[in-house]
């Protein structure tokens, strides 16, 4: 099985600003590139002949701003650090679970999460969940080499190192290298430290990636060597031949995150085919696609319970002695800091 020329694919295809002609104009999907692959919702496409029209953001604070500037939605796809300022924003609804019979198989911590779910209605349903950590080239970097986060501002690999695009998945690094597993109760000083950490590991950066595909593209090149990196990018570049090795047991730890579907205010579509929508990601084939597929988990947990602890090993979502950054919602203003501070750093200052 060949993913890297489907990951390429995507990367192309959100250069687009929607999916093909075929698409279902009654239902727009604000998304992350390559969540529009058929596999993830195969149960709306059986239902109504047609896959939703896409749009693609490649980063949450960039679909938050968009949305913020006008541009008009059915359901987006954050993650949970997100939600709470997109409700502050007045951008997101309730959703009508009894229009979607699979919520019941969502773990009871995220429905009785009070960021997910005020006075009794629902904003967020989680459905995909995933591993942030150390890849790197095998035949290139040895595993002594990234048995610390520290490798990042190695001099020897100055120029060889990708970091992502993303101020929750980069912070995550940072916090971890700094001794911080825990970012819903970090302080003010402990952001700056993480700061100057992660403007070090920029002098070392040749490219920050956006999504899947590019750092696949970067790796597949030999152009990165080391990457602070979703883990769908290992498995998937493993399953096309390349000696990608996934590090989530380095000293400092590794990080975990899950994102969801929002219902958007005021969205020009279906209020029907959205939960549908919903629903169908919500399945027992979705699960299975998603976790052989991708390598991420899913918030089935009926679906996930099928998977051996040797499956789930395999890419990567297993459990680790090693510190574990939850990318939980955290405090409002800090990331507020975060944002602005990240923007700094990627512009050099």
């Amino acid at each position: 099985m060949s993913h890297l020329p489907r990951l390429l694919g995507c990367a192309a295809s959100a250069l687009i600003a929607t999916a093909a002609s075929a698409a279902d104009p009654e239902l727009l999907v604000f998304d992350w590139s390559g969540f529009e692959e058929e596999g993830f919702f195969q149960a709306y496409i059986d239902a109504h002949g047609a896959p939703p029209t896409f749009a693609f953001f490649g980063e949450e604070e960039e679909a938050f701003q968009k949305l913020r500037s006008g541009f008009k939605a059915d359901v987006s796809h954050p993650c949970s650090q997100s939600v709470d300022k997109w409700y502050q924003a007045g951008l997101i609804e309730p959703w009508d679970v009894s229009k979607i019979p699979a919520y019941e198989t969502v773990a009871d911590i995220y429905k009785n999460d009070p960021t997910f779910v005020r006075d009794g209605e629902v904003y967020f349903i989680p459905v995909d969940l995933g591993m942030t950590g150390l890849a790197y080239n095998a035949d290139e970097v040895t595993e002594n080499e990234v048995a610390s986060l520290s490798v990042f501002l190695d001099p020897k690999y100055a120029g060889r190192i990708s970091l992502p695009d993303n101020v929750d998945d980069a912070f995550a690094l940072a916090f971890l290298a700094t001794g911080v597993s825990d970012w819903t109760q970090a302080t003010e000083e402990q952001l700056a430290a993480a700061s100057d950490w992660l403007r070090q590991a920029h002098d070392n950066t040749r490219a920050y990636w956006a999504d899947g595909a590019e750092l696949a593209q970067l790796m597949a090149t030999g152009e990165v060597l080391i990457a602070w990196a979703w883990n769908e990018t290992p498995v998937q570049m493993v399953g096309d031949g390349y000696n990608i090795e996934f590090q989530r047991e380095a000293a400092e730890g590794s990080s975990a995150w899950f994102c969801g579907y929002v219902n958007l205010v005021d969205g020009p579509g279906s209020e029907d085919k959205a939960h549908d929508f919903i629903n169908a990601w919500l399945s027992d084939s979705s699960a299975q696609y998603i976790v052989t597929e991708w390598g991420y988990g899913h918030s089935n947990t009926e679906a996930m319970s099928g998977f051996g602890e040797e499956e789930l090993t395999e890419v990567g979502l297993n459990e680790i002695e090693a510190p574990l950054l939850a990318q939980l919602p955290m405090d409002n203003a800090l990331r507020e800091q975060m944002i602005q501070q990240f923007e700094r750093i990627k512009a050099g200052f």
